[in-house]
């Protein structure tokens, strides 16, 4: 006689749960990246799905199981690009041949044919017993992809280059999937081509030297007023940024700072009001720096690099942090929509206008200028998590080791 556990089991094997299981992966890792894996609902996945919100229990006990399958999910994705792009005989082929696979994989999850890839923006908020895991498995995924760029064994003394060029290239194809939302199914091929050429060929005119120019300096001597409610704002923007806005709770931020939540209460009326102060400060020093870009001369590659470089160190400093651009996707309050996009929107339009110049005055190559605003953005955007993916980097040389493989090339000099 047949028992229920064997027939569940049978059933498991079956073609129809295994595609109901992907579309339930498929649904939960796009909310999850929209709204963080606190903010996402197993309710909304369900209702997606067609089913009720126990039903999903019969394919993932609880909500922690399903998160960590998505991200299983996407370490898998990478591993099989990977291995696909390993048979490569060199570092420009198997960084082309990662690029097609991944583009390919992005189109066949926009026609439903495949589950989404999901961002790690957040995978720091399961359970210990999960981010074990997951980070073990990204870190081994992390070196296979590092290996790719890599021409011969990987020596000591070029690891830290490499390791910054890794974590640039991966965050660029992960922030590639939020922006190319933006663009038809059917243009995708047209843009995974450019995307293909900035990353291996970079923006800049190759015979022109990356080096600090005078808007280094004007840019040096731009600082903000001091916030009164300063401590709070750098620990809510630190945990914003690896949390996101839903797991960066009032008990968490109070907490970071020893202080009860009456302390913070008597400083900030809420947690929507300090959000939007962090997103004012952001957008301050942003502002603070295009609008001394914009007073001073200089070509369209002597303002995005020192633009690059300022933000980079601002981040870094006593002053910073900046909040990430990833880390706004999850606010659903209206009120604040139109102030959180607007510094990320003003970024992106300057970089426009300074590729643009750039390209009128020969410092940059002949490019598609609004795929490579976005880049640049992702870049920058990506930097801000470079202390935590790559421990040590905030001490070394990020503007060449990290900043300059955008402009000239991920494979240059």
């Amino acid at each position: 006689m047949t028992t229920i556990e064997e027939s569940t089991a049978a059933e498991r094997n079956t073609g129809r749960y295994v595609k109901k299981r992907e579309a339930i992966i498929n649904v939960a890792s796009r909310l999850f990246d929209e709204h963080g894996i606190k903010g996402a609902m197993l309710s909304e996945v369900a209702k997606r799905v067609g089913l009720s919100t126990n039903s999903i229990t019969y394919y993932f006990k609880k909500k922690e199981d399903l998160v960590f399958e998505c991200l299983m999910h996407t370490v898998r994705t990478f591993d099989s690009i990977t291995a696909l792009a390993e048979s490569e005989p060199t570092p420009e082929k198997r960084v082309r041949r990662f690029l097609e696979e991944f583009f390919r994989k992005l189109a066949e999850s926009a026609n439903g044919e495949y589950p989404a890839i999901m961002t790690f923006r957040d995978a720091a908020e399961l359970d210990s017993s999960y981010t074990k895991i997951v980070f073990d498995r990204y870190r081994s995924m992390f070196k296979r992809v590092r290996g790719l760029l890599a021409e011969g064994a990987i020596r000591s003394e070029n690891r830290m280059t490499l390791t910054l060029r890794t974590h640039l290239f991966l965050t660029q194809i992960q922030w590639c999937r939020i922006w190319m939302g933006s663009y038809s199914p059917e243009s995708h091929d047209r843009i995974r081509f450019y995307v293909i050429d900035i990353l291996l060929n970079g923006i800049a005119a190759p015979h022109l030297p990356w080096e600090r120019n005078a808007l280094d300096a004007k840019l040096a001597q731009f600082h903000i007023p001091e916030s009164p409610n300063r401590g709070f704002l750098v620990a809510a923007i630190h945990l914003i940024n690896e949390a996101g806005y839903s797991g960066a709770s009032i008990d968490r931020i109070s907490a970071s700072l020893s202080v009860t939540k009456g302390s913070f209460y008597h400083h900030i009326p809420s947690k929507e009001d300090l959000f939007a102060e962090c997103i004012q400060r952001t957008q301050a020093v942003l502002e603070g720096y295009l609008a001394t870009v914009h007073r001073h001369q200089g070509t369209g590659l002597e303002k995005l690099g020192a633009l690059s470089r300022a933000l980079l160190k601002y981040h870094f400093s006593e002053q910073g942090p900046l909040l990430r651009a990833s880390a706004w996707s999850q606010i659903s309050d209206y009120s604040l929509f139109h102030e959180k996009i607007k510094p990320l929107r003003e970024l992106y339009q300057n970089m426009q206008d300074f590729l643009a110049a750039g390209m009128m005055d020969g410092s940059i190559r002949a490019t598609h200028q609004s795929v490579a605003a976005m880049m640049v953005v992702g870049m920058i955007n990506g930097s801000l998590t470079l202390d935590k993916w790559v421990p040590g980097s905030e001490n070394i040389n990020v503007d060449v080791l990290y900043v300059k493989p955008m402009y000239y090339g991920l494979l240059s000099a």
